[in-house]
């Protein structure tokens, strides 16, 4: 059984184990009779994943998107693309670990690279600070930026973060303002944006490197200006509301296509990108390759254009 189970994959979880165990003993008996009924068990376990995943909430997208198995960025700066040259340093003084990036190729193509690193144990994630960028993350992210322009190449963004980091220090060296430099920036940066969210996507710690002609969101992923939890705790004081909150937010990536705020949504494997990291990859790549092929011959000044254009047309109001 799994490791990490989230509750409403208790009965996907059971059946693959029962299905382990029949392989096992299918290898040891070699019978025809248990190959048949593993066929049964398979077609069954994939109705169920289907069902589930069909149906499932707001709150219950954010689970996923937060489920420890997904692909972070350095999985598929491994799976996807070659040549990964990992640059660090803001120049100022800083390597904010939470934020990784460099020059990569993407089937030949010289991309650069940057995204939001988490962890994958208790070590790692201390090291990456849980993916909450500092200051100095969105200030060396933004000088990757400014040297892919230079060079001409295009900039890939992988968000996946709860946010920028909220601590004292991290305001005193300016975290809003790097932020807010980032938005100013990227909106006319003279080369092509692609930016994926492939996990959470939390308030300005994802847009800091999330202004871009493409915005993607993979299936089962969030992007909010606030998480369900805090939306709880501000408005009802506690955590009890998260539920509530993520249906009233409209965080999950259908609903954010229908509001405008995304250009398309990559397909999940059937049970979320955890469940088949190898198909996730495959279909992250071709929405990679496809978007970039249509960007990069777009003139500079254009780009611009139609990047600003886009979202300065984001939103509804009316006007009493």
């Amino acid at each position: 059984m799994a490791e990490y189970v989230l509750d409403f994959e208790k009965d996907i979880v059971v059946l693959e184990a029962q299905i382990a165990k029949m392989k096992e003993k299918e290898g040891a008996d070699d019978n025809e009779a248990i190959a048949r009924e593993i066929a049964g068990m398979e077609k069954r376990l994939d109705k169920i994943r289907a069902e589930v995943y069909a149906n499932l909430s707001g709150w219950q997208k954010v689970q996923v998107s937060r489920h420890p198995d997904r692909p972070y960025t350095l999985d598929y700066i491994e799976h996807i693309f070659t040549d990964f040259i990992e640059l660090h340093g803001d120049r100022l003084g800083f390597d904010d670990k939470a934020i990784v990036g460099g020059w990569a190729k993407l089937d030949g193509q010289p991309v650069m690279l940057i995204g939001h690193q988490k962890g994958k144990n208790t070590k790692t994630r201390q090291y990456r600070n849980f993916g909450m960028a500092n200051p100095e993350g969105y200030r060396k992210a933004l000088r990757l930026m400014k040297m892919a322009e230079k060079f001409d190449r295009p900039v890939i963004t992988m968000i996946d973060t709860p946010g920028a980091y909220p601590g004292l220090e991290a305001e005193e060296r300016g975290q809003g303002e790097a932020i807010a430099r980032n938005l100013r920036e990227m909106a006319v940066l003279k080369v092509p944006i692609v930016c994926v969210v492939i996990g959470e996507g939390a308030s300005g710690g994802a847009l800091g490197i999330g202004v871009g002609d493409r915005v993607l969101m993979m299936e089962n992923t969030w992007y909010s200006v606030i998480s369900p939890e805090s939306c709880s705790s501000i408005l009802w004081r506690n955590w009890d509301n998260k539920e509530i909150a993520a249906e009233a937010l409209n965080l999950t990536a259908d609903k954010m296509l229908a509001n405008g705020l995304i250009d398309g949504i990559i397909k999940e494997p059937l049970g979320g990108a955890h469940a088949d990291h190898e198909k996730t990859y495959k279909l992250v790549k071709a929405e990679l390759k496809r978007h970039i092929k249509e960007l990069k011959d777009i003139e500079p000044d254009q780009l611009v254009m139609l990047r600003i254009d886009k979202f300065s047309h984001m939103g509804h109001f009316q006007e009493g």
